[in-house]
């Protein structure tokens, strides 16, 4: 999960090259480097631990002319974060350079060959260790980078998005691809590369995206060439990037976190928007449509998923059961994939991602299909993997989201889910048409309702200020509102490092039970739905342990607003949609305790946006 970006043309590529990786940097920032063949035919590479501005402070007094370059931005794998860890990697001979995001399994094997051949290694990377196969393979067969490039990779057993130059061939990027994110951008006179279009974008709407096993050659004097493994030319497929530079920019807002945050009601209006007509009476979701025999005859869905989508992956599982009455599974595809699953072709598989490329959800797909069974996805991203790799699927269509910590993709996901819900239930019958009616109805109005929620920001932010300190907490929901619970705990984790655990309420007596005390403050998600009486008593037995709590209500609350220590009152929903709605505050409380104790919120420490490796 690696960023890379590259640059050929007349152009400093510096310039473009360090841009792109500061819009990259949200994908790794444990350390940068950048690698140019200056107009003298110099190959320079320069790198630094940290985050990008690092780097740029060590190359104010270096040369950093000339019009082709690559450049990466690193999440550590193999090797610790260091200079000498960093991107890009020198061949031995100092005439190749090369960026990687991914993981080369096999590099044990390979690096001890290539050592006994002689070859010395100044890295840990396993990296390092494709450049010098590269390298060697060019010289002990006297033949191009490509065709040495190509050789390389039938050796390589892994996932890659690389990008390779060399000081004699100063116009053209060799760039290739395997279970990793790759994108071109094609100029007039010059070309991009990257592995998501953010660097791209700025400069040119035609992108190229990069498919598996495929080599890219990109030069500023010939067209975009694509062959495979096996020296076959594939076709060049060029589509029009629907992104703009406004989107990826923080908009006056201090940090991407609160700016996404906060776009959310207009994100979740253009995830519904074409999708719900008729003022909420018709849901359309075109891929349901296309497979609708699918869904109609689906024994059983399984949702598979990593992370914040796991948790809007539960949430769809209340929703399609309860609406659909079909039943549903939800695993963690980094376990689906090597539990051995019993699939067959009348499951339906559900595969949720932000970005499109998460590794573990790719290999899911790919067991679901050789078991016969239909795929469907749902991604933000358009042209990534899962898109390509799926049957049928949804876009949920929020934009690019930059912070690490996922807000409003989480919310996208969960109202995609929804809308799945109501149409596979339409199709099916399986609820009554004028419960759909109203549920459609309030859907329309959800945007709104997500502003209103934003208004209470300021309360919030005031309440932060009395946890910042807090070492632990708990964080409970019952129904809908548990995978809430484990979202608004994953939340505070993930940006102020504070332990805090997500549970159903009614499993806090099995043992959470024994660690409330005045010092741990506990979280209850408690809207006005049919389990509000059972989380009363909840409230109630952890004060009765002088726990003190902070309550997530419906406007118009009564009985928990006279027992919490503190309550946060949202706009009343039908149950089915509360998630949307109750996880926003949580949100910003997390945003706002992490600043209160100084911590970066957009990047979080030892974490990256998209995890394209295991």
């Amino acid at each position: 999960m690696c960023g890379i970006v590259g640059y050929v043309g007349n152009r400093n590529a510096y310039d473009i090259l360090i841009k792109g990786l500061h819009r990259l940097e949200y994908r790794g920032y444990d350390s940068a480097g950048v690698a140019l063949v200056s107009p003298s035919g110099k190959l320079n590479v320069y790198k630094s631990r940290g985050k990008v501005s690092n780097l740029e402070d060590y190359c104010k007094d270096k040369d950093t002319t000339g019009g082709t370059g690559i450049a990466h931005t690193r999440w550590a794998t193999h090797g610790e974060p260091s200079d000498r860890n960093a991107h890009p990697h020198f061949s031995e001979d100092e005439e190749i350079a090369l960026v990687h995001n991914g993981t080369i399994e096999n590099y044990k094997v390979l690096k001890d060959a290539l050592i006994q051949n002689g070859c010395k290694f100044q890295s840990e990377t396993d990296t390092e260790v494709l450049v010098q196969l590269i390298e060697y393979i060019r010289t002990h067969n006297d033949c191009s980078l490509l065709d040495a490039v190509k050789e390389a990779l039938k050796q390589v057993v892994g996932a890659y998005a690389i990008a390779v130059i060399e000081k004699n061939n100063p116009d053209t990027i060799i760039a290739a691809r395997k279970s990793s994110p790759l994108v071109i951008g094609i100029g007039e006179g010059e070309m991009f590369l990257a592995s998501d279009a953010t660097p791209i974008v700025e400069y040119t709407k035609d992108v190229v995206y990069v498919k598996d096993n495929e080599i890219a050659v990109v030069s500023k004097t010939e067209p975009l060439k694509l062959i495979n493994l096996n020296n076959e030319e594939t076709k060049v497929d060029v589509k029009t990037l629907q992104l703009s530079i406004s989107q990826l920019e923080k908009g006056g807002y201090p940090h991407f976190m609160l700016k996404e945050i906060f776009e959310q009601p207009s994100t979740l209006r253009d995830c519904i928007r074409g999708r719900v007509t008729e003022e909420g009476k018709k849901i359309i979701i075109s891929g349901v449509l296309d497979s609708k025999e699918k869904f109609l005859n689906a024994k059983r869905i399984i949702i598979v998923a990593c992370g914040t989508s796991w948790h809007a992956s539960l949430i769809g599982k209340y929703l399609i059961q309860d609406m659909c009455r079909i039943p549903v599974e939800v695993e963690y595809a980094s376990e689906f994939r090597y539990s051995n699953p019993v699939l067959d072709d009348r499951d339906v598989v559900i595969a949720v991602s932000q970005s499109g490329e998460t590794a573990d959800t790719l290999a899911a797909i790919q067991m679901a299909h050789e078991a016969g069974a239909y795929v469907y996805g749902i991604s933000n991203v358009v042209g990534s993997s899962i898109p390509r790799n799926t049957d049928s699927g949804t876009y949920i269509h929020v934009g690019p989201e930059i912070g690490v910590a996922s807000t409003k993709a989480f919310t996208g996901q969960v109202m995609v889910l929804t809308l799945l819900a109501m149409a596979i239930a339409e199709l099916k019958g399986s609820m009554p048409k004028e419960e759909l009616d109203k549920i459609g109805e309030e859907i329309l109005k959800i945007p709104e309702y997500v502003k209103q929620t934003l208004e209470l920001n300021d309360q919030i932010e005031r309440l932060s200020l009395i946890f910042t300190y807090a070492h632990n907490f708990l964080y409970l929901g019952r129904g809908y509102s548990y995978p809430v619970a484990l979202e608004g705990a994953l939340k505070l984790k993930e940006i102020s490092y504070i332990h805090a655990e997500g549970y159903p309420a009614a499993e806090m007596k099995h043992g959470p039970i024994a660690l409330i005390d005045a010092e741990m403050p506990t979280v209850i998600i408690a809207p006005n739905d049919h389990l509000y009486e059972k989380i009363v008593n909840n409230v109630q037995q952890v004060k009765a342990r002088h726990g003190s709590v902070i309550a997530i209500v419906s406007e118009g609350d009564k009985e928990i607003k006279n027992i919490a220590d503190h309550v946060i009152e949202v706009p009343d929903v039908p149950e089915c949609l509360t998630p949307i709605i109750t996880s926003v505050p949580l949100q910003l409380l997390s945003y706002y305790i992490a600043i209160n104790k100084g911590k970066d919120v957009d990047m979080p420490r030892n974490l990256a946006k998209s995890v394209t490796v295991e």
